[in-house]
């Protein structure tokens, strides 16, 4: 390297070798060389690899019913050999899954803290207070009202209520000083029981979009309260996603996604 360079890497003192500046220079620009090298290996090996078999992914609800199905038909369109299986739990239910290796690919609406797990955010979302357009309610309600309200939750485990309560603590509003008159174990059925007016709740936008375009359900404005959050793509990090995984994995994050820790 160094005839080839013509410079000098190293300075050889007796026993010891100490780098040349030339050589902190090159060092750096020596691994990504590699690291580049090593990509077009993989990618080369791809080359010819078929995208086939089945995808049996865990997801909450919100990404099983409202998401996946379409990104699923949009890539099953590119690669028809294909199959997918959406089992569908609450969020703490698809962490689980995932951590005891019996999922390798979960979606999820709230990130967990452990170590052993790797999150990736794949696509946006909002929370809104929502409330059947039955119900007598002023269009902008600020955060004192939302106590005054029947209130309908999400079951403990959803990353819904996970988001909904940290958004609310954000405000200084613990769960616990809601006027809940419901607890229910789907956005879909919360949704339902908002269409029979039974309460008001705080889904994603996803949840509720059919009803507001029936005219069923109409979005209220909580004033100061943002509710914007990721879902994420969740895998195991000690684990090697079969090749169609890592290809529909590929596909789903954005351009410059990245991990999300």
């Amino acid at each position: 390297m160094e005839g080839r360079l013509d410079c000098k890497l190293f300075d050889r003192l007796g026993r010891s070798i100490i780098p040349t500046l030339e050589a902190e220079l090159l060092y750096p620009r020596a691994l990504a060389i590699l690291e580049d090298l090593k990509k077009l290996e993989d990618d080369l090996t791809a080359v010819g690899k078929a995208v086939s078999g089945q995808i049996v992914v865990a997801a909450s609800t919100i990404p099983s019913a409202f998401i996946l199905p379409h990104l699923a038909a949009d890539f099953k369109k590119a690669h028809p050999k294909i199959s997918f299986e959406i089992r569908t739990f609450d969020s703490a239910q698809v962490i689980e899954s995932v951590l005891n290796n019996e999922i390798l690919l979960g979606f999820v609406g709230a990130q967990n803290d452990t170590q052993r797990l790797s999150f990736y955010p794949f696509r946006e979302d909002e929370l809104v207070l929502a409330a059947s357009t039955k119900m007598k309610i002023n269009q902008r309600v600020t955060t004192k009202t939302l106590m005054e309200l029947p209130f309908i939750l999400r079951e403990n485990g959803s990353g819904t209520r996970k988001s909904m309560e940290k958004f609310l603590a954000e405000r200084e509003i613990s769960i616990d000083r809601l006027n809940t008159c419901a607890v229910l174990g789907s956005s879909t059925a919360v949704a339902e029981a908002i269409k029979a007016n039974l309460g008001v709740s705080i889904l994603s936008r996803h949840a509720i979009m059919d009803g507001v375009e029936h005219g069923q359900i109409q979005i209220i404005d909580v004033l100061n309260l943002e509710m914007k959050r990721h879902f994420y793509a969740v895998t195991p990090k000690k684990r090697s996603l079969p090749y169609h995984y890592e290809v529909f994995l590929k596909y789903l994050l954005p351009a410059d996604g990245k991990e999300k820790n």
